[in-house]
C-alpha cells in the first residue's frame, strides 16, 4: 500500500510542479515577456489530460488524471501584472488494472508577478517571482503541504512571423512528501503567424526531478495551436510528450483567453 500511494503522489508532483511554476501563453509551458497592459484583466480557462505507464518489479503501474486551471491576470502599470492560478485536479493510479488511488480536488494555488524591465529591438527580458500557497490535501497528493514559492528569468525576442521565449528558473519546493526541495528549470518556445488568425507553437524544456531516487530528469517537448477567434478571444490546443521516463509519458491540452 505504501508503494501505490507513493507512487501516486509522485504522478500529482510531476502534474502539479512545472504547470504551477510560471503560467505562459496556454499550451506553452515557456513564459513570455507580454503584459497586459495597465488596468487591463486576462482570463485564462485551461484543461489537460495526462496519461503515464510504467513496469516496476513486473507490475504495470498506469496513472492517469488531469487538471482544470483558472488564471487571471492584471495590468497594475505597462509593464508590471499580477497573476493568479487556481486548479482544480484528479488523478488515479492502477496496479496491474486495479485501482490503488483515486483522488480529486482543489490544488495549490500560485499568485505571482512579472515585471518587464527591458525592451530593445524587440527583445525583452522580464522578472516573475511566486508564491505557492498549500489549498490542496498534501494527503491526498493533491498539493505540497507548505508555502512554496519561485522565480523566472524570461527572455523574449521577435522576429518577423517568429517569436521565440526562453525561461530559466528556481523553484523553491517546500513539502511533506520528502520531495527534493531546490529544482531548477530551462525551457524554449517559438511561435510562428502562419496567417493572421493562427499560430504554431513549440516547447522544449527540462527541470530537476523532485525524487531524488529518479533516474533522470523530466524533459518534455510540446506543438501546438493558438486561433484568434477576435483580437481579444484566443482558443489553443496542443499535446506534450515525455522526452524522459520520469516525464509523464503524454497530455492533451487545451484552453481559452480572453482580454477585457
Amino acid at each position: 500500500m505504501q508503494y501505490k500511494c507513493l507512487m501516486a503522489v509522485l504522478f500529482f508532483a510531476a502534474v502539479l510542479i512545472i504547470p504551477a511554476a510560471s503560467q505562459a501563453a496556454h499550451p506553452l509551458i515557456t513564459d513570455d515577456t507580454g503584459t497586459q497592459g495597465k488596468g487591463n484583466f486576462q482570463l485564462e480557462l485551461n484543461g489537460q489530460y495526462d496519461s503515464d505507464k510504467e513496469y516496476v518489479d513486473g507490475a504495470a503501474v498506469k496513472n492517469t488524471g488531469g487538471k482544470l486551471a483558472a488564471t487571471l491576470s492584471y495590468g497594475i502599470a505597462e509593464n508590471v501584472d499580477l497573476v493568479l492560478n487556481l486548479p482544480y485536479q484528479w488523478g488515479k493510479t492502477e496496479e496491474n488494472e486495479a485501482t490503488a488511488s483515486d483522488e480529486k480536488g482543489i490544488s495549490d494555488t500560485v499568485l505571482e508577478a512579472k515585471w518587464r524591465f527591458l525592451e530593445k529591438d524587440g527583445f525583452s527580458l522580464a522578472l516573475k517571482p511566486g508564491i505557492r500557497f498549500p489549498t490542496g490535501n498534501d494527503e491526498k497528493g493533491l498539493g505540497a503541504g507548505k508555502v512554496g514559492g519561485h522565480i523566472f528569468l524570461i527572455g523574449s525576442k521577435e522576429l518577423g512571423i517568429w517569436a521565440f521565449h526562453a525561461n530559466l528558473g528556481y523553484i523553491r519546493n517546500e513539502n511533506k512528501a520528502d520531495e527534493q526541495k531546490d529544482i531548477w528549470h530551462a525551457s524554449l518556445a517559438a511561435t510562428c503567424q502562419i496567417i493572421k488568425s493562427l499560430k504554431l507553437t513549440a516547447n522544449i524544456g527540462i527541470e530537476r526531478d523532485p525524487d531524488d531516487n529518479a533516474k533522470n530528469n523530466p524533459a518534455f517537448l510540446i506543438s501546438g495551436l493558438i486561433y484568434s477567434v477576435t483580437e481579444k478571444i484566443d482558443l489553443d490546443c496542443g499535446v506534450k510528450y515525455g522526452l524522459t521516463s520520469s516525464e509523464t509519458d503524454y497530455s492533451l491540452l487545451a484552453g481559452i483567453t480572453i482580454r477585457f
